[in-house]
């Protein structure tokens, strides 16, 4: 737990009632914060200046803001810079170790944190240079005086078998010096960083590193965050150990005097009171704690289908010592996996995962959920699961239009809905009482809002989220059976086009009647 040194409360406190909901798209900047893009990469990340946005319109400062489903922090970090009390849970320990170490950059002196790269540079970067020249046979005389990590199996759907096999030799001693230069480090805040530092450092030294085609060795990134699998480069890049471990290192000191102008600044306006803490449980295990106390969730569930997050993380968590247990492994809400979880018990997870989180919530409180699937029984699953504990939904809005793609989303062009809705229920203690049916007709839905659409270019993603929320609103969720082909044709019959590069659909312009044309 990390705690600023003074407390200081709104002058003025918004009445949680009177708040009007967000109902408008916030623009994506995703690369706008280096506390979040250049640490350290992770799987997933909502932008921070929307998850930022939503926690000062929810909360107030000294409240509690609580993500059960933190990912590497945002929501919670941005709560703790926001002067709100950040509550960080995930039970993957590579999610929290990310978060928790950008929050520790909020320690300790800047200059003592240059003085320890300085320092590891003279020990470290001779050494692994001479790694880099020496033949297959010393390096394996280096590699014998190694304290390397367990070589423990990988999951079955691995190009590799053993975690070493994820690792060149060379890429093996390098990670294993610098490991243990920075594990002497005396300064506990600076040896944090630059745990931080090698942790990110190690995404780009082993063999699943992709390099970008027509673009220098080292951009690129690990298969895991792209594939979602351990698939090895078919020409694995070895690259320079020291120069990529200084560059990370350097982007978390940028990191650090971002963080610090923040907090500088909150201490010289309103006064400075973030306070971050870290819990690695269950959703179920928060009630004992959190019930009826939390002033405002913002989540992102896991809908990753098959990805197993926590046998991806093995990557760091088994050199970090922190490799979950098998019972913790079979908690993880996913679909599959080496453990082949059934959908059925994911999707029971998700309700029973949302139920949770609206019971830690106190009365007249907002909650915030991520949406992003075409599995309409996961949607259904979250809103019942919600309103049945006395939350009404009062606004869903189509966060579309990002200019961040996703591989699926190349891939599969229009069949892949690859935008997000963000849900907001307010917990008023009243379960809402859903409309009959009334004939509702999914196909008459999308030609209305198509007709009656002034713009001329409408996202897949927006269309479907209006399509879902109607059908919702009118308890019609479970005969909403319609397929993706099914969407696709009704949107082009109805006069419109798909754009690949913008990834969006626009209006097909007709041609006006000609003053000249024969009749």
């Amino acid at each position: 737990m990390y705690s600023c040194e003074t407390i200081s409360v709104e002058q003025q406190l918004k009445s949680h009632s009177k708040i009007s909901p967000l109902t408008r798209p916030i623009p994506a900047a995703r690369q706008s914060t280096r506390r979040h893009y250049g640490v350290h990469p992770y799987f997933t990340r909502r932008p921070p200046n929307v998850v930022r946005k939503y926690i000062l319109h929810y909360s107030n400062e000294g409240e509690r803001v609580l993500d059960p489903f933190g990912g590497s922090g945002v929501a919670a970090i941005e709560a703790f810079l926001e002067n709100r009390i950040g509550i960080q849970n995930d039970i993957n320990p590579f999610a929290n170790f990310i978060a928790q170490g950008i929050v520790d950059l909020a320690k300790g002196d800047l200059s003592r944190y240059k003085n320890v790269l300085s320092s590891l540079k003279d020990r470290c970067e001779r050494r692994l240079l001479a790694i880099a020249d020496a033949d297959e046979s010393r390096v394996q005389e280096i590699l014998a005086t190694m304290d390397l990590p367990p070589n423990v199996e990988l999951p079955s759907d691995s190009d590799a078998r053993t975690y070493h096999d994820l690792f060149t030799p060379r890429q093996l001693c390098s990670l294993a010096l610098l490991k243990t230069e920075i594990d002497c480090i005396e300064d506990e805040y600076a040896k944090s960083a630059m745990r931080l530092a090698w942790s990110a450092t190690l995404a780009k030294l082993n063999r699943t590193f992709l390099s970008a085609e027509g673009r220098a060795e080292s951009r690129g990134g690990s298969s895991i965050f792209s594939i979602y699998r351990y698939k090895i480069a078919r020409k694995p890049v070895e690259l320079p150990a020291w120069k990529t471990f200084s560059e990370r290192a350097l982007n978390i000191l940028a990191a650090k005097e971002e963080i610090e102008r923040a907090i500088d600044l909150k201490r010289r306006t309103s006064g400075w009171s973030g306070t971050f803490q870290a819990r690695s449980c269950d959703v179920d295990e928060l009630v004992d704690e959190f019930k009826n106390s939390v002033d405002y969730i913002f989540t992102d569930p896991p809908y990753g289908g098959h990805i197993s997050y926590l046998d991806l993380s093995s990557l760091w968590t088994i050199w970090l010592g922190s490799a979950p247990s098998r019972d913790t492994r079979e908690r993880e809400m996913i679909v599959g996996g080496d453990l082949c979880i059934p959908e059925s018990t994911y999707i029971h997870r998700l309700g029973n995962s949302m139920r949770v989180c609206t019971q830690l919530l106190k009365q007249g409180r907002w909650l915030s959920v991520v949406f992003q699937h075409w599995n309409i029984n996961y949607f259904e699953s979250i809103l019942s699961s919600i309103t049945q504990e006395g939350a009404e939904l009062k606004a869903a809005v189509s966060q579309v239009g990002d200019p961040v793609w996703s591989m699926h989303k190349k891939k599969n062009k229009e069949l892949v809905l690859a935008g997000e809705l963000i849900l907001t229920f307010y917990k008023s203690g009243r379960v809402p009482k859903m409309k009959g049916q009334n004939g509702f007709n999914a196909q008459d839905r999308i030609r209305r809002v198509l007709a009656e659409t002034r713009a001329d270019r409408i996202y897949s993603e927006g269309l479907f989220n209006d399509l879902i929320i109607a059908a919702w609103r009118n308890s019609a969720i479970h005969s909403l059976n319609i397929s993706r082909d099914e969407f696709t044709s009704l949107i082009e019959g109805s006069g419109w086009s798909y754009d690949s590069h913008h990834h969006c659909w626009v209006r097909q312009k007709t041609a006006r009647p000609s003053l000249f044309a024969v009749p």
